[in-house]
């Protein structure tokens, strides 16, 4: 079966493949054939001796990439809806699609995050037979998007939208304006690619409220285009070559140390380590460190030594280099076996936040990267999508793949509560307004206790090797009244310290 090209791709909703896989995978290999299971056949010592184990091995691993590669390489075309009459936030800007303009302003917006994916046919990873990443890898690829998010608006303008983002789709979505709560009428608006799309209108509908945060509509500037060999430089950084400081390759081999490998669910919470220390291990992104914080807690003075390096010294070094930007990276449990719905507004405050570089997460065993929201319904990037290697050390290679086209959503009650919250501070100055504002946002829970704080002084470092799968969950703080007995006891592979 052929691959759709990423300029369709379209997500299946409702069953969780990846569940599916989970058990598959489970099973030893032996018992594992290419479409079943089979009984485990006894050794045979002239195979062994000969080594064709080992080229078993390699053939089984072939045979469920090759899988995966059908499984995740191609799917049902649907259309997302949205509501013209409530904003659509995307990590603090919003937008009311009630015109052309607020519409390819949100095109821009979404088009213009980098989309990272599972991949085939990449060199071997170190130490097994996986030449792909399907169906195991999702929530590194959604870590790389979270991370990559933190280096746009590191190194780029706060405002920067992808030149090409307007050339790059077909693909529509629909709004509509609800008239009660039991009919909505379905009101179909410009596609993203308004100037090629079908069933593209020529009038503009009227412009009744325009969000305080949206942008005003300009043309492509000369800077967006300016900034295009940063966007090259950066999208190299994730790709699936050994060499490339956050690829895949990287970043299982710096999971190694917590005991887990190539083919293994990686949390929310290990995933946010293993980000932590490959932005720590390469040069290739200067004055930026990346803090995950401990126990639900954000230590102020450990965030400050991390970023002004003289504070760290003794005498203080005033020659020392200045501040250094920062990414905070918080593990948090959202409830016990499902959200908790009084965190919802808050999650909300937090996606409005334009220091809010988004959250991992999804749904079990199913990780997604959510980007934003509209009503009661969260706006997020799949990496579910199984694509060729893209070969990033040829000059002027596709961005195309890279770039998403094809807007989800899905309701806040099926979002799993293990994930991290991304946050990005330039300076100290927006460090100190980044603590009152995400403060500010936490207070709105109708929880006792805030998804997690802000407090001064320093913590234990546990580092990465603190967080491992035999951990059975999150700070107990936060969960709700009668669940923390069944939580303790459910598998978790989330790696949450549990106070």
């Amino acid at each position: 079966m052929n691959s759709v090209s990423p300029n369709a791709a379209q997500y299946v909703g409702g069953v969780m493949q990846s569940e599916v896989l989970e058990s598959r995978r489970q099973q030893p290999l032996e018992q594992q054939g290419s479409f079943g299971v089979r009984r485990a056949q006894p050794p045979d010592p002239s195979k062994e001796a000969s080594g064709e184990p080992e080229e078993m091995d390699k053939l089984k691993a072939k045979l469920m990439s090759a899988w995966n590669n059908v499984k995740y390489g191609w799917t049902v075309k649907t259309k997302t809806s949205f509501n013209k009459t409530s904003p659509v936030t995307v990590l603090g800007q919003s937008y009311l699609l009630n015109s052309e303009e607020q519409v390819e302003q949100f095109h821009l917006a979404f088009v213009s995050r980098i989309w990272l994916t599972y991949r085939r046919e990449f060199p071997q990873l170190e130490g097994s037979t996986w030449t792909t990443d399907c169906g195991w890898g999702c929530m590194l690829r959604s870590g790389q998007m979270l991370l990559a998010q933190g280096l746009l608006v590191h190194l780029m303008p706060r405002d920067w939208t992808w030149p090409d983002a307007q050339q790059l789709t077909d693909v529509e979505f629909e709004a509509f304006r609800t008239r009660s709560v039991a009919r909505a009428g379905g009101v179909p608006i410009p596609s993203f690619g308004s100037s090629r799309g079908p069933n593209t209108s020529e009038k503009t509908l009227p412009t009744d409220h325009t969000p305080r945060c949206s942008q005003k509509n300009k043309p492509e500037s000369s800077r967006d285009r300016q900034a295009d060999p940063i966007h090259h430089k950066l999208i190299t950084w994730f790709g699936d070559q050994p060499p490339a400081p956050f690829g895949v390759h990287q970043l299982v081999g710096i999971g190694k140390s917590s005991g887990k490998k190539a083919g293994d669910w990686y949390g929310p919470s290990i995933v946010a380590h293993i980000l932590r220390k490959a932005v720590a291990k390469t040069s290739v992104v200067g004055n930026l460190a990346v803090y995950v914080a401990q126990d639900c807690t954000v230590y102020k003075e450990d965030v400050v030594r991390l970023c002004e390096p003289s504070q760290s010294q003794t005498p203080p070094d005033p020659t020392c280099q200045a501040w250094k930007s920062v990414i905070i990276l918080v593990p948090v449990r959202l409830g016990g076996e499902v959200l908790n719905p009084s965190y919802t507004e808050c999650v909300k405050n937090i996606l409005q936040l334009e220091c809010c570089i988004g959250i991992i997460g999804g749904k079990p065993k199913h990780s997604l990267y959510f980007i934003g929201f509209q009503d009661e319904q969260l706006l997020y990037l799949d990496p579910h999508y199984c694509q060729p290697v893209v070969d990033v050390t040829q000059v002027n290679f596709s961005l195309e793949s890279f770039h998403c086209t094809s807007p989800k959503k899905m309701p806040f009650n099926r979002m799993d509560p293990s994930c991290t919250i991304g946050f990005y501070a330039k300076n100290k100055k927006d460090f100190e307004s980044l603590c009152s504002a995400v403060s500010l946002a936490l207070s709105s829970s109708m929880e006792k206790y805030p998804i997690f704080t802000f407090v001064e002084g320093q913590g234990q470092d546990y580092g990465l090797e603190g967080h491992s799968s035999n951990h059975s969950g999150p700070a107990a703080h936060i969960l709700p009244p009668g669940k923390l007995g069944r939580s303790n006891n459910r598998r978790n592979s989330d790696e949450f310290v549990f106070l």
